[in-house]
């Protein structure tokens, strides 16, 4: 397993399709990544520095390349310009981001 810092431009006109999945636990029962991605896309943080920022989430992954199957499933459709940076361990990845703002504070 590896451990990835994402970064990601939201779509913005249909995130809140992807809250409510969230919400409702859709995301959460895809298998075998869900329960990884709705927790991740649960706890996504926003770049506050301006309006069109960027989402960040931490996320374990197994595939190569990083986050195909959950691009295929569920990322490519709420976001674009998708990149990964590995990182050590999960907790080090959401310490970066912790002083960003929840992502779904800004819907």
């Amino acid at each position: 397993m590896t451990v990835y810092l994402v970064k990601s431009k939201p779509k913005k006109n249909i995130m809140k399709d992807l809250h409510t999945q969230l919400g409702s636990g859709q995301i959460s029962q895809l298998k075998p990544f869900g329960k990884v991605l709705h927790h991740g896309l649960q706890n996504a943080k926003i770049d506050d520095n301006n309006k069109d920022g960027y989402a960040y989430w931490v996320e374990e992954d197994y595939c190569s390349p990083p986050l195909a199957i959950e691009r295929e499933a569920v990322l490519d459709k709420y976001f674009d310009d998708i990149s990964v940076e590995k990182v050590d361990e999960a907790q080090r990845g959401w310490e970066r981001i912790r002083s960003k703002p929840l992502l779904w504070q800004q819907q």
